[in-house]
């Protein structure tokens, strides 16, 4: 079969795969998405009890609703926001559903190379199609031969760890029974059981560690000797709640300020400028130290939200580019960097930015981030747009923008490490600023953004 006629791989099918596949379809190219799990969206059901920070009108693909219009599907409201759960079940699952027999479920894509070429090999190296390797969810093996690979297959397995130098602390690979790197679901019985009464340690700064410490304090309001403890690497600033009221995706905005009101209010510590180097157990308790020797009173447990990484390691054979730091294209990098950006633009990008050195292989949503924060999915959905245009000899409207994205509170925080003559004064400075013991509301309202 010559290599155009074979159908372009999309490893997984969640809401960038998906949409993916939709263009290729649209394009009159045959795509083949294959997901590991059991059904579509298998990330986003886990956490499902999260709503997002954008509305339907930008959670949906526009390729992916021409697709699903001759079914009667339509839209949910566009000014609402949904969970997760929504937005698997009233979105993704559909859309899978109408590409049918292109979506395989229970696929595991254990390695992706060139055809008869490993990753030294020059000669004839871009005449080849890709061979994508497979193992089956019953344990079978196989190979499928592609002309094109878009991996979607996210981040969400590879949480960061609670070490510092982004590496698991000592003990924490020991302590993973009380440990959890997810947003807890407090309206399931068994994971409200877990932490009520308790006393929690929730390690990050992000927007899904605002999301778990106002769903700590509300269970605090309702059940007795509920604590929640904040660990932040850093201090405390203006930078620390994203964009608020400037945050042009106001839920986002909104949990940044509901956060902020939480510290003011005093209701629970946090503690500033800890850097995690060890956990240790004492009795039925776990204590974390620090870098510089600190030890925090016992927790009964610990949620790290520490950001994610993407698993490169099926993807060896291949030539990629990526930076050297946040494991993104090279050419994407510069945009996105946590280390330069606080709340500037994150332009529109598309094919372009997420090319390689191996032609014809390209990832994309989360997992085109690396270890960078603060996705959207529009991002996503514009990628993928450019991308199925390049690879349908459409180079007009692969180099066009036609995405608008918001203008703040888009890339998150003032960097990941603040430097030393960089710590802020009375608002609460950077990792070197002197440590700190702030609180926490108990009475934050539920949470409203998405991971």
């Amino acid at each position: 079969m010559e290599k155009q006629n074979l159908p372009v791989v999309v490893v997984g099918a969640g809401p960038v795969g998906l949409a993916a596949a939709a263009h290729l379809v649209e394009r009159g190219i045959e795509p083949l998405v294959l997901e590991a799990g059991a059904s579509a969206a298998t990330a986003v059901r886990e956490w499902a009890h999260v709503r997002l920070f954008s509305p339907w009108a930008e959670v949906t693909d526009p390729a992916a609703e021409k697709l699903l219009a001759p079914t009667g599907w339509a839209r949910p409201e566009g000014t609402t926001y949904p969970t997760g759960g929504d937005w698997a079940e009233r979105y993704l699952q559909p859309l899978a559903d109408t590409l049918g027999d292109k979506v395989r479920y229970g696929t595991t894509v254990t390695g992706v190379a060139r055809a008869g070429r490993d990753r030294i090999v020059d000669s004839g190296r871009e005449e080849q199609p890709f061979t994508v390797h497979i193992e089956t969810a019953d344990g079978g093996e196989e190979r499928i031969t592609a002309r094109a690979v878009i991996d979607a297959s996210g981040t969400w397995s590879v949480p960061g760890p609670m070490g510092a130098n982004g590496i698991p602390a000592l003990g924490e690979k020991k302590a993973t029974d009380r440990i959890s790197y997810r947003v807890p679901d407090l309206k399931d019985p068994a994971v409200r059981a877990r932490y009520a009464g308790k006393r929690t340690a929730v390690v990050g700064s992000g927007a899904s560690a605002f999301t778990a410490l106002a769903l700590l304090a509300d269970l605090a309001a309702e059940e007795a000797d509920t604590q929640a403890v904040w660990i932040l690497r850093r201090g405390i600033g203006d930078a620390t709640y994203g964009g608020g009221e400037a945050d042009q995706l106001p839920a986002r905005g909104a949990l940044g300020l509901r956060a902020k009101a939480a510290v003011e209010d005093g209701h629970a510590s946090a503690v500033t400028g800890f850097r995690t180097e060890a956990v240790e157990r004492t009795g039925d308790r776990l204590v974390l130290v620090a870098e510089d020797g600190r030890r925090l009173d016992p927790v009964d447990e610990i949620v790290v939200l520490t950001g994610f990484r993407p698993d490169l390691s099926f993807l060896a054979e291949l030539r990629l580019g990526l930076d050297d730091r946040l494991q993104a294209p090279t050419a994407l990098a510069p945009l996105i960097d946590p280390n330069v950006h606080s709340c500037g633009t994150v332009y529109p990008h598309g094919v372009k930015e997420l090319s390689h050195p191996e032609q014809d292989v390209y990832l994309v949503g989360m997992k085109s981030y690396g270890r960078a924060p603060t996705f959207l999915a529009m991002t996503g959905y514009e990628q993928v747009r450019s991308i199925t245009a390049a690879l349908a000899g459409d180079h007009a409207a692969a180099e066009r923008v036609e995405l608008t994205l918001p203008e703040t509170g888009v890339c998150g925080g003032a960097g990941l490490f603040d430097e030393p003559d960089a710590a802020q004064g009375d608002e609460g400075g950077g990792c070197c600023a002197a440590p700190a013991t702030l609180q926490i509301g108990t009475g934050a309202p539920a949470a409203s953004g998405g991971c």
